[in-house]
C-alpha cells in the first residue's frame, strides 16, 4: 500500500506543477515514481533538473539505460527494475542482456559489461572504488571524465529508488510485464 498519495498536475502543490507537467511531456504519461515525488517540491524539482543535466551527457540511451538498469537492481527497487527493464527493451537493449543485469550478471557486451561493473561498485562501495574498477571502466573505451557522468546517474536513479521503495510506490500496468522480485 501506498504512503504517500499519487499527486496529479491538479492535484500537487504548486511549486510542483510546472515540473510534472514537464515529465508528462516527456514521458507521454506520468510516471508514478514522479507523482510520488511531487509530494514533495524540493525533491521533484532537485530530481528533475539532475535528471535532464545527466540525460543531456554524453551516454547514449542504451548505455543510460544499462547504468538505470544495474543501479535498480543493485538498490533492490521492484519499481525502478520495472521501469528500466522497459525502457531498456524499448530502446533496443536485447532481452537477453536485459535479463543478464535482472539477474545480477553483467551483459555480454564488453562496454556495458564494464559500465554496469563500475555502475554496481559504485553503489556497493559507496563509492570507495578501486584503481583496478576505474582502469576496468576506462580500458572498456570510456573517458575518465565519464565516470563522473556515472556518478550522476547513480544518483538520479538513487533518488527514484529510495523513494519508490519507501514510499511503496505502485508499479504501473505499462510497466507490469517487467515486473521483479528480489532474490532472497
Amino acid at each position: 500500500m501506498p504512503r504517500f498519495n499519487l499527486q496529479t498536475i491538479e492535484s500537487a502543490p504548486e511549486k510542483s506543477r510546472a515540473t510534472l507537467r514537464a515529465l508528462e511531456e516527456r514521458f507521454g504519461f506520468l510516471p508514478n515514481v514522479m507523482a510520488t515525488m511531487a509530494n514533495n517540491p524540493v525533491l521533484l524539482n532537485g530530481f528533475a533538473a539532475t535528471f535532464g543535466s545527466f540525460h543531456g551527457g554524453s551516454l547514449d540511451e542504451i548505455e543510460k539505460q544499462v547504468l538505470l538498469l544495474t543501479n535498480a537492481v543493485t538498490i533492490k527497487c521492484p519499481w525502478t527494475v520495472a521501469a528500466h527493464s522497459t525502457f531498456a527493451i524499448e530502446d533496443g537493449i536485447a532481452e537477453s542482456e536485459v535479463q543478464a543485469i535482472r539477474d545480477g550478471r553483467l551483459p555480454r557486451d564488453r562496454k556495458y559489461a564494464a559500465l554496469s561493473a563500475l555502475t554496481k561498485a559504485l553503489i556497493e562501495k559507496r563509492g570507495n572504488v578501486s584503481d583496478a574498477d576505474i582502469h576496468a571502466f576506462t580500458s572498456a573505451g570510456y573517458s575518465q571524465a565519464q565516470i563522473l557522468e556515472v556518478v550522476t546517474g547513480v544518483g538520479i536513479s538513487t533518488m527514484a529508488a529510495t523513494t519508490t521503495n519507501m514510499a511503496g510506490t505502485p508499479i504501473e500496468e505499462r510497466f507490469q510485464p517487467q515486473a521483479w522480485a528480489a532474490a532472497a
